[in-house]
């Protein structure tokens, strides 16, 4: 199969759909993979580290999108991107397709075969693609409203409150509350 990545183009990405090692492990199974030149700038790769991990560059994303049987994304396809899939294609990446109907309609019908990262399961269940995510996420979380109790940037929304001191507690049923954490030390 061959496999294409293209460079992220919402606004405010940096990650990249395939690292370096992930096109060796690709190659390594029989897999022709083609890279944007430029796809991993953001997440400190270059164009230099997916050749010598075994990939193809291609000059731009229709060169990617074109030749490829399967796209390899982080993001939700942007409306150009959208255009470009083709039937019989297979896309896999977040996508997020509840908030975003206009998305929905298109990879429909483009007739590509769209694998949203955050429905694989595992044999038991668990959503192995989306469980690192939702990690960081919760990881963040705190760090998001202490900054927006300090900036303020908006004062005529509801605010943030945050206990400056003393024990916090994570509740829910996220990843971040899955285990213990240590005091914020946020003051």
């Amino acid at each position: 199969m061959k496999i294409g990545c293209p460079k992220e183009i919402k606004p405010q990405e940096f990650r990249v759909g395939m690292t370096p090692a992930a096109v060796t492990e690709a190659a390594f199974r029989g897999h022709e993979v083609v890279v944007e030149t430029g796809a991993g700038l953001g997440a400190g790769f270059t164009d230099d580290d997916y050749i010598a991990a075994g990939a193809g560059i291609a000059a731009d994303a229709k060169s990617v999108f074109d030749t490829a049987q399967m796209i390899v994304k982080v993001k939700e396809p942007q409306a150009a991107e959208r255009a470009m899939l083709r039937d019989g294609q297979v896309l896999f990446t977040y996508l997020h397709l509840a908030p975003d109907p206009d998305q929905t309609r298109d990879l429909l019908g483009s007739g590509v075969t769209a694998i949203a990262y955050e429905t694989v399961t595992d044999a038991r269940g668990g959503l192995p693609l989306l469980a690192p995510m939702s990690e960081v996420a919760g990881k963040l979380a705190p760090h998001t409203a202490f900054l927006l109790e300090v900036v303020r940037a908006e004062p005529h929304r509801q605010r943030v409150f945050f206990r400056p001191h003393g024990p916090h507690r994570v509740q829910g049923a996220h990843p971040a509350a899955a285990r213990p954490r240590r005091p914020s030390t946020a003051r």
